[in-house]
Formats: C-alpha cells, sequence, structure tokens
C-alpha cells in the first residue's frame, strides 16, 4: 500500500516556474563572467567531477544550499550575501529550479535557473572547466 503525500513533484515544478525566471543558455553564456552575476552549480560533487562547471561558478550541493544561504548558521558563505544575481544550475535544470525557488524563498531578490541546465549548455558549446583547474 502506498502513502498519500500531500504535493507532488509537478506540484512544485509549477510553483516554482511562477515565481523563478528560466535563463535561456545562449543569454546565460554572454553573463557566466559578468561580474553581476554568480552561476551556482548545484549538482554533486561526483557530477563535476565526472564532467566539469561553468568557469567561476560557486559550487554548492543542493542538501547544503539554506545552511549556505543563512547569515545567522556558522556554514553561511558570503558569496550569498552580495547584491549579484544568483543563476542556479544543475544537470538538465529542475534542481536548480528547486534551489533558486528555495533562494527566493530566503529572500535572495535576484535568482534564475539555467533553461536546461549544464547539459544543454555542452551541448550549446559552453565553456567548462575542471574543478579542480580552479
Amino acid at each position: 500500500m502506498s502513502k498519500t503525500i500531500a504535493k507532488n513533484i509537478q506540484a512544485f515544478t509549477e510553483e516554482a516556474r511562477k515565481v523563478v525566471e528560466d535563463l535561456a543558455t545562449e543569454e546565460a553564456k554572454e553573463l557566466y563572467q559578468n561580474s553581476d552575476y554568480i552561476f551556482v552549480d548545484v549538482r554533486e560533487a561526483s557530477e563535476r567531477d565526472e564532467h566539469g562547471l561553468i568557469p567561476g561558478a560557486f559550487t554548492c550541493p543542493r542538501g547544503m544550499l539554506e545552511f549556505l544561504i543563512d547569515p545567522e548558521f556558522p556554514a553561511h558563505n558570503t558569496v550569498f550575501a552580495h547584491n549579484k544575481t544568483y543563476v542556479f544550475y544543475c544537470s538538465h535544470g529542475l534542481r536548480s529550479l528547486y534551489a533558486a525557488k528555495l533562494a527566493l524563498d530566503m529572500g535572495l531578490e535576484a535568482v534564475k535557473n539555467l533553461s536546461g541546465g549544464f547539459t544543454e549548455w555542452t551541448e550549446k558549446g559552453g565553456t567548462i572547466e575542471n574543478q579542480y583547474s580552479l
């Protein structure tokens, strides 16, 4: 017997899409080196190790995001204390959509989701680097 849940993935996704703006890959390729934007990679370390990342991206597994955003929490990272636009990305754009929604709910004002994620970024010729070359 399966348990009934109150909200499914489709509902979470629809809710997030109402408030989080997608950023097209072509536009993102023009902005990733702009100091007014911080790209946040919410994939797991193993994914970054295997596939690389967008140059200059801040790496933060989605499971740690709220701890790093909260300025009252010991794990807070000052990367989230700037008046910048935060562009969240994952492999395909769904985890990062949820991450962007969480960041917005926590009070970051300018957040976007990289449409199509890292997969589309690489398919469209976006620059990548190995995380160990940082």
